[in-house]
């Protein structure tokens, strides 16, 4: 293990292989994460200038656009190569989702749209989610992503290469154990919307809601990206971000989207 009890395969994953601000910013369905987080989150965030700690914030990719509209925030991340680079959008620091310096009740909202993502111990998930409801204040919003279950299973069809021998068993090992340790990625969990809910609950938030961020028509989105030519049209993302509107009443369809993101409150008394 490295730096803040992290594994060293992530570390070295953001830290070295991944741009994840290019990901989001440059592929299509990086592009469609990207703005449908920001449309969910600006349906429950209070009005600027609310204080918002962003634990696990990455290069700043949340930050900056929270900034933009008025927003007072912290970004906290265990990758100096993150820290660094959020520094020119907000206050950075390193630090562990699991472990935050911040003070009791000090931050309107606490958001983690990526810790999650890479603790497959349900121990260290509880833990970041308790000094997430510590450090909000009563009222006050917490936001949690997380990888969906059967993400990998819709991404792989994307890139046409599900039917061989090499991806179904690594595939076929995230849909039975939740977590991926192997190529292509680093070490991750991947959720159930109804288990990331617990989650939250059990950590003492309230009104917990799960959205699906991408919604169900994603990787055909993605799928198009792959294939020869000039990729999707902005009709099919468009058609694919009304698509995820559309399913939000209707939990079934959860299981379709590759990101889940999970909203809560600090009860007030």
């Amino acid at each position: 293990m490295s730096n803040f009890g992290l594994a060293p395969s992530v570390l070295r994953f953001y830290g070295e292989t991944v741009d994840e601000s290019r990901r989001l910013h440059r592929s299509a369905d990086g592009r469609l994460e990207l703005a449908r987080t920001k449309e969910l989150l600006r349906r429950f965030l209070p009005p600027a200038p609310a204080t918002v700690l962003d634990v696990g914030g990455g290069a700043g990719v949340h930050a900056e656009w929270l900034v933009g509209d008025g927003y007072a925030v912290t970004l906290v991340d265990p990758v100096p190569r993150h820290v660094q680079q959020a520094s020119a959008i907000c206050p950075a620091a390193l630090g562990d989702a699991r472990d935050l310096e911040a003070a009791d009740r000090s931050f309107d909202v606490v958001q983690l749209l990526g810790p999650l993502y890479h603790l497959p111990d349900p121990a260290d998930r509880c833990q970041a989610l308790a000094e997430a409801r510590r450090v909000v204040r009563p009222g006050g919003l917490v936001a949690a992503a997380a990888i969906n279950r059967y993400a990998s299973l819709f991404e792989h069809v994307t890139y046409a290469h599900l039917h061989t021998d090499r991806m179904q068993g690594p595939v076929s090992k995230i849909l039975r154990t939740a977590v991926h340790d192997g190529e292509h990625f680093t070490l991750a969990y991947f959720h159930r919307a109804e288990e990331l809910a617990d989650e939250l609950r059990n950590s003492g938030l309230t009104d917990v809601q799960v959205f699906g961020v991408e919604g169900p028509a994603w990787s055909l989105v993605k799928a198009v990206e792959q294939q020869p030519g000039d990729g999707p049209t902005d009709e099919l993302i468009a058609s694919a971000m009304t698509a995820a509107r559309m399913a939000e009443p209707y939990p079934e369809l959860l299981a379709a989207s590759s990101h889940l993101l999970a909203i809560g409150r600090a009860p007030v008394a």
